[in-house]
């Protein structure tokens, strides 16, 4: 692979200035950060109160050396995570037509960009991938798999790159909502990634939650294409404080970070799903795992 092409990178940030710090910390560590051109997203404050935050994040971000280049995108307006996202991957992907995204509370392993753009270039013109994830769980059965890699149906939205010809297919309106709910068997067959899935999609559509990604993952389903995930994670949220937006309690993603160094992987094309890391990775998202989730979170566990 050409260094001289290698993917730009996408951070997305708000007000966390500790977490921040770390993301970036870990991202200046990975072995490809000094060839590889970073482009940071600041989305705008809610309230005249939280400008303060803002402002210091900003201060922040100013400072950050260790790429090729860093380009920093302030907003105004406070357009939210799902838009921020949205109209940043576009503005990028446009130019790039590949791109790696980051939101700022998580730590890549030095490899991380490694792989991303190894997974990239050998997976670009396979038609039945549709997103890279440097990030997976802690499921049973990755011990037991010879590859660097798994495919997953489901997309991931931490530490995740794609190409441009698979972002522009996705329907942000999601205009085959009312077909498919109303389709008992695609719903099954949907929520084969989680039994959350058609929840959190019936959720956005009645504008109860803001999410790129659960839209974004109903794309990858109505194209019936796959996601490549690491067979070790490189990635580790830290995001999981009292003050993050939707992961509060989720103890079921905490994984163990790759320290390999690993810089050269291994990849396949899609022959079929392993249905065994299937099955482990779609109980993480069980009804019963989910209530056990909440009630750690209510005792405090």
């Amino acid at each position: 692979m050409n260094n001289q092409n290698l993917t730009p990178i996408c951070l997305f940030v708000y007000n966390r200035l500790t977490e921040t710090r770390k993301t970036v910390e870990a991202l200046q560590q990975n072995f490809l950060a000094t060839q590889s051109e970073l482009f940071i997203f600041s989305d705008g404050s809610k309230t005249a109160q939280g400008k303060e935050k803002i402002q210091q994040v900003r201060n922040y971000l100013k400072t950050v050396t260790g790429f090729k280049s860093v380009t920093i995108k302030e907003s105004e307006t406070n357009k939210g995570l799902a838009n921020s996202i949205i109209s940043g991957v576009t503005e990028i992907i446009n130019t790039f037509e590949k791109v790696i995204v980051l939101e700022d509370d998580l730590i890549t392993s030095p490899n991380f960009l490694d792989f991303m753009n190894q997974a990239l270039f050998f997976y670009k013109k396979d038609s039945k991938v549709f997103s890279i994830s440097g990030y997976t769980m802690n499921i049973n059965g990755l011990d037991k798999i010879d590859n660097d890699f798994y495919f997953g149906l489901r997309a991931s939205s931490w530490g995740w790159a794609t190409w441009s010809t698979r972002w522009d297919s996705v329907d942000w309106k999601t205009t085959h909502y009312k077909r498919f709910i109303s389709n008992k068997k695609e719903i099954q067959k949907f929520n084969r990634g989680g039994s959350d899935m058609s929840g959190m999609l019936t959720a956005q559509m009645k504008g109860k939650i803001d999410s790129w990604a659960i839209r974004f993952c109903f794309q990858q389903f109505m194209d019936n294409k796959a996601c490549v995930f690491p067979k070790i994670s490189k990635i580790q949220s830290i995001g999981f404080s009292k003050n993050a937006t939707h992961t509060v309690g989720a103890k079921k993603f905490i994984t163990i970070l790759d320290s390999s160094n690993n810089t050269n992987f291994k990849f396949g094309g899609f022959i079929k799903y392993d249905e065994n890391l299937l099955n482990a990775f779609r109980q993480k998202f069980s009804r019963k795992q989910r209530l056990i989730d909440k009630l750690k979170l209510y005792f405090n566990e």
